[in-house]
């Protein structure tokens, strides 16, 4: 009776051997007093949250020449952790001008206030719902942010986040908004074939509603914020900021003359863009050009 047991547990412990690997992970919950922010990640047919290291440096200030959007912006959270209604946010625009970085700054002001922030890929925006879900009943207010997001026509994940934003019968959370970022001012491809089947009806013109749908994701957005990209003045002064910002941090005595202005615009001439990303590259080059010499000198 005894090897007949042994037998049976040595084969039930093989099982469980080959079992254990494919069981889902065991996740820690998050503490949110001390997470300040989180990633999604989809896994097999869910997914968990898993808490992230942020460097809370990038302040609201550093962002220099779209004034208008970062006040805009930063009205809305601060409505929104003080318990009063806020949008969802869309931001879209030209590329590398301060979208994004916009959105993290949010994080360094109002951390303190009871915001939160989580990314959210846009492959895995079909997981809103259970994102939400746990999000629910949370004292913390939660930023859902969506970089790049953007849909190919065909793709039909976009309804589910039209769901989530506006017009299902579970709304969100009141302690949960959706920032998103897009080159994309209506987010969903159009093509030329969608304007086929326009009519003309008693002299007024009626769109196709294919076109009509896709517009109206965009629509589920309270917040619209339009980037543009930067003339030539306007780059130069983030160089100079963010030059001025590095050196300061490094120790080096630099002078801001003719000779670096035209350094700086011959880095974006060969980029081909003029850009705060591009300004926030440039300065770093610089800067640690400037701070190896010194040492090699």
């Amino acid at each position: 009776m005894d090897s007949r047991l042994n037998d049976f547990l040595a084969r039930a412990e093989g099982v469980l051997a080959r079992l254990e690997p494919l069981l889902p992970a065991v996740r820690e919950s998050i503490d949110w007093q001390q997470c300040l922010a989180a990633r999604w990640h989809h896994d097999g047919r869910s997914g968990y949250l898993q808490g992230l290291n942020v460097n809370l440096d990038l302040r609201l200030d550093d962002l220099l020449g779209v004034d208008k959007q970062r006040d805009q912006l930063a009205r809305n959270p601060r409505q929104f952790v003080a318990g009063k209604p806020a949008n969802h946010a869309l931001l879209w625009g030209a590329r590398g001008t301060g979208k994004s970085s916009l959105v993290r700054a949010l994080l360094a002001e109002l951390a303190g206030a009871g915001l939160r922030l989580i990314e959210i890929e846009r492959d895995h925006l079909a997981d809103l719902p259970r994102v939400v879900e746990q999000l629910a009943g949370c004292p913390q207010r939660f930023v859902l942010f969506c970089d790049d997001l953007s849909f190919d026509a065909g793709e039909g994940d976009y309804r589910v986040l039209k769901s989530v934003l506006d017009g299902s019968l579970e709304q969100a959370p009141d302690n949960v908004l959706l920032y998103a970022t897009s080159n994309r001012r209506h987010l969903v491809s159009e093509k030329q074939s969608d304007n086929d089947n326009w009519q003309m009806v008693d002299g007024e013109l009626h769109p196709n509603e294919a076109v009509e749908d896709k517009i109206a994701l965009s629509d589920r957005f309270g917040l619209w914020l339009s980037f543009y990209p930067f003339t030539q003045e306007h780059f130069l002064s983030v160089v100079q900021h963010w030059v001025e910002s590095l050196a300061g941090k490094s120790g080096l005595k630099f002078v801001w003359d003719e000779a670096l202005e035209k350094e700086a615009v011959r880095w974006a001439l060969g980029r081909g863009n003029r850009n705060g990303r591009c300004a926030y590259q440039f300065a770093r080059y610089w800067v640690g050009k400037q701070l190896l010499e010194g040492e090699q000198a």
